[in-house]
């Protein structure tokens, strides 16, 4: 059986269908991404205009990484953002995007584990997922 090529790496935002304040926010994000951090596996984020997403062992959650098994597949991201109104009527603009910021960036950890290690834990991950974030804050006019 032949092998499927690998495609070039890099990280992908795949949101037409995303809430469009929160894809803008990702997209700027995920080009400063690229500035510092190098993604040498090809992984698109989708993002989904749902509020919670289901993963493959039936858990709901509003961010997931897929690793796959065969280190021929391509890993992917999905992000819901469809409860984006609601954290901005509660929590005001600044803080409902950096929520969902910080859920990009803790399943960009686990990506990076995955890249390293060939496995996932949630060891570490909510610490640097936010200190991605921070630095992001910190050294850009993001929003």
């Amino acid at each position: 059986m032949w092998a499927k090529p690998r495609r070039a790496g890099g990280l992908r935002i795949r949101g037409q269908r995303g809430n469009p304040n929160v894809r803008f926010a990702i997209l700027r994000f995920a080009k400063w991404l690229r500035t510092v951090e190098s993604h040498p596996v090809r992984v698109p984020v989708y993002l989904s205009p749902h509020a919670y997403l289901r993963t493959v062992d039936n858990r709901i959650v509003s961010a997931a990484f897929f690793a796959p098994y065969d280190p021929t597949d391509e890993p992917f991201i999905r992000i819901a953002t469809g409860d984006y109104p609601a954290l901005l009527t509660e929590h005001g603009r600044d803080d409902a995007l950096a929520m969902f910021l910080n859920s990009l960036a803790h399943e960009l950890v686990h990506y990076n584990q995955w890249i390293e290690t060939g496995d996932i834990s949630e060891r570490g991950v909510v610490v640097r997922a936010r200190k991605m974030v921070d630095h992001y804050a910190l050294t850009t006019d993001h929003l």
